[in-house]
């Protein structure tokens, strides 16, 4: 199969599906093929889209508008990046669509390759149908490690681009219109002190001694989120959530650590205050290192933040919460664990949800996929929106 695009080709969401799941769009890779064949695509139905990259040039977003392009509309955002196969025990060719027994299996077929899917297969009816309202295309890059892959694009929204209406993030949600999730900071500490023989911790400072006082904090701050649930919150769990993901030094026994690296993050819930638990480790790390400079003048500890991705708050009765209810049949909200990329919409002042196709159980395992019904049920929810924004 080839992975280019022919002007005016038409594609049902399976087909292109299979092209979209050829890209090797892991997030440590480019997303450049992926997206020049889009714009290909978008170009052979005379539909013009504009790249934003990345600092390096190695990766991008696109912005596409169908209908109007004096006025804002209705964005349908989804992630081009991918997570990993490595590790995972695959039956099949991640790389390659596999459709048996009603299901649709690739690495992003339901996270999120599935909902972009639907959203450019579609372009022709979108096209004839004469919309009132434009339909946007958001294609990021990045999602899956710091969902920094939409600010240059929502920056220039209001700008250079049209003020969107509302926006439509296509997380899978089994079409139930998510109108909130937490909001996760994550940060990477080095603890550098000075290497000595056990026997004399007077000549240096273990960095592991001080990293464990670190990690031991979190997990104090842990306990007590815990203990304070938001019983209204909709969460599961209904309380911030704070992890020690990886912790790493030392190289013997007798010997004091002359560095230690740990990564962890925080979870909060929307009405929580993010800087707080930052500004607690912070306070301790200054505390911890006056003391190892005691006996080690040069040990310091250094702590960066390597993703900061907004929460999602309710925002009830906005235009984007009644167009999704009205597209998906729903009259209710849910809140998920998970965080996307809705945040950064919001925190600009857009009205957003996140809805769309397939589970998220399926997403990031071995064999993921989509069921054919699934997709049906997007390309539905797809067919109303194009009526909707015919309507104007």
């Amino acid at each position: 199969m080839t992975a280019s695009a022919q002007a005016g080709q038409r594609l049902t969401p399976l087909e292109m599906l299979a092209r979209l799941v050829a890209f090797d769009t892991v997030s440590d890779r480019s997303n450049l093929p992926l997206i020049a064949f889009v714009e290909d695509y978008l170009a052979g139905w005379g539909v013009p889209s504009r790249r934003f990259p990345n600092a390096a040039g190695d990766k991008a977003a696109l912005f596409a508008t169908i209908g109007p392009q004096d006025r804002g509309g209705i964005v349908l955002s989804g992630h081009t990046d991918v997570v990993p196969v490595a590790g995972q025990a695959w039956s099949r060719d991640p790389f390659t669509l596999h459709v048996a027994e009603g299901r649709a299996y690739g690495r992003g077929a339901v996270d999120m390759k599935g909902f972009l899917a639907l959203a450019l297969a579609l372009v022709p009816d979108f096209l004839a149908a004469d919309l009132q309202t434009p339909i946007h295309l958001f294609l990021s890059y990045d999602e899956e490690v710091t969902c920094l892959g939409v600010v240059d694009g929502i920056a220039a929204m209001g700008r250079t681009l049209p003020r969107p209406r509302a926006v439509i993030v296509g997380e899978p949600t089994m079409l139930d219109i998510c109108d909130a999730h937490k909001g996760v900071r994550t940060f990477h500490t080095v603890v550098r002190g000075v290497a000595a023989h056990s026997s004399k911790p007077e000549r240096g400072a273990s960095a592991v001694h001080a990293g464990a006082l670190l990690a031991a904090e979190l997990d104090r701050m842990a306990e007590e989120a815990r203990a304070r649930p938001d019983r209204n919150a909709r969460f599961d769990p209904p309380y911030d959530t704070i992890h020690v993901g990886t912790f790493h030094g030392g190289i013997a026994r007798n010997i004091l650590a002359d560095r230690a690296e740990m990564s962890w993050e925080i979870r909060t819930l929307p009405a929580s205050d993010p800087q707080a638990g930052p500004a607690r480790f912070a306070a301790l790390a200054d505390k911890v290192v006056a003391r190892m400079r005691r006996t080690a003048p040069g040990a310091a500890i250094e702590t960066a933040m390597t993703s900061d991705v907004p929460g999602l708050a309710p925002d009830p009765g906005s235009e984007a919460e009644r167009l999704a209810m009205r597209l998906s049949g729903r009259n209710h909200t849910i809140a998920v664990a998970y965080a996307t990329e809705a945040g950064h919409f919001q925190q600009a002042g857009l009205p957003t949800v996140v809805c769309g196709p397939g589970s998220i159980d399926q997403a990031h395992q071995p064999d993921e996929y989509i069921t054919l019904d699934e997709l049906a049920a997007g390309e539905a929810f797809m067919r109303r929106l194009m009526a909707e924004c015919r309507a104007g």
